[in-house]
């Protein structure tokens, strides 16, 4: 028999065996059905079963592995990201004469485009759709608002509940102002939001001269529903031995949540838009802990390479315990309860410094 929060597609094997939480050992042991406490929230107007969202990510790029992340209890499915290039490269009449903004791109394009990937991904959303009847939120990688935002439409036509607009923005050209990169935000999620009437979020970076006021001016724009705090890069290293410059670790640890959880709390009550946190929750308590600071829902990975689908509901089971343990019965009744506005000393949200651990030190 199964615990009481997974089904028959929970054990499948191609996944691996997720480890157990503190709270949650006894009852993956003990097998004791309970009462559940109401876990739903809402993100972007649509309703979710639970606040644990599976983010973009090759386990999201097809409906098998969709279907057994929603038999997971997934609260809602980010598609994988289909890029820009890959949108603009078939517009192109040639794709020989595609001209790329980067080194590399074109040759990016060659190999992962022939296949008609935009035919391929919306039917990805058609199918996603008829197999799980959880949101299914198509993701795409853009820097620009030229014409690839003609697809989003299409996207909605397939049957997205949403789009997520992932804007990575590396502030790297010394040539461009603060200015001129964060306009780019605004005129993609106007331009996109003029063609569809699903909701939209952005998936942005942290790199801003003034990203508080950044953020609540972006949430003056009517179309935007929600922020996701925020995008992981792609981060180089270097190789000393073979003196070559190599990728850094993929996956995120859990000491990485710390950003998107001072700005989770500091949007809060700032904005009326929902905030997703994404970027080092691994477990139940990274997930509380986002919660508590404002957070609607988290985007949640490296945890499910880790770790496999069952690490899903090994969090929601750690969730609901902690909020027995707390008298909470629902979300509503702790989401935000530690964020700035909140806070007894929301000081520590602003602070910078480690005066208090390291000032006496010489």
């Amino acid at each position: 028999m199964l615990p009481w929060f997974c089904n028959a597609q929970t054990a499948h094997k191609s996944w691996p065996v997720a480890t157990a939480l503190n709270v949650s050992e006894t009852i993956l042991m003990e097998n004791k059905p309970i009462d559940m406490n109401d876990l739903s929230t809402k993100y972007l107007g649509l309703e979710l079963k639970n606040p644990v969202i599976v983010g973009s990510c090759g386990f999201t790029s097809s409906v098998a592995k969709i279907k057994e992340l929603a038999d997971n209890q997934a609260g809602a499915i980010v598609l994988k990201s289909l890029f820009e290039e890959q949108i603009q490269a078939e517009l192109s009449a040639n794709l020989e004469n595609y001209t790329a903004d980067y080194p590399g791109a074109t040759d990016y394009i060659r190999e992962y485009t022939r296949g008609n990937e935009v035919e391929t991904y919306l039917k990805l959303i058609a199918e996603a759709k008829k197999a799980v009847d959880i949101p299914i939120i198509a993701s795409i990688n853009c820097v620009s608002s030229d014409e690839w935002v003609s697809f989003a439409k299409s996207v909605e036509n397939e049957g997205a509940d949403a789009i997520e607009l992932n804007v990575s923005l590396l502030p790297s050209n010394p040539r461009q102002t603060s200015t001129d990169n964060e306009k780019k935000y605004e005129e993609i999620i106007r331009c996109v939001g003029d063609l569809v009437s699903i909701p939209i979020s952005l998936k942005m970076s942290h790199y801003s001269a003034a990203l508080a006021g950044l953020i609540q001016k972006l949430s003056w724009i009517e179309k935007i529903g929600g922020f996701v705090l925020f995008n992981r890069y792609y981060t180089p290293d270097i190789d000393i031995e073979k003196m070559i410059v190599k990728s850094a670790e993929m996956l995120s640890s859990p000491g990485e949540a710390c950003n998107s959880l001072r700005w989770v709390a500091l949007m809060y009550g700032q904005i009326d838009k929902d905030l997703v946190a994404a970027t080092g929750v691994h477990d139940s308590e990274g997930l509380i802990k986002q919660l508590l600071a404002g957070a609607a829902a988290v985007q949640i990975v490296s945890t499910i390479y880790k770790n496999g689908a069952g690490r899903i509901a090994t969090m929601l089971a750690g969730l609901d315990e902690w909020m027995t343990q707390k008298s909470y019965t629902s979300l509503a009744d702790f989401r935000g309860k530690l964020s700035y506005e909140k806070a007894a000393d929301a000081s520590v949200f602003e602070r910078t410094q480690f005066i208090k651990y390291y000032g006496g030190i010489s």
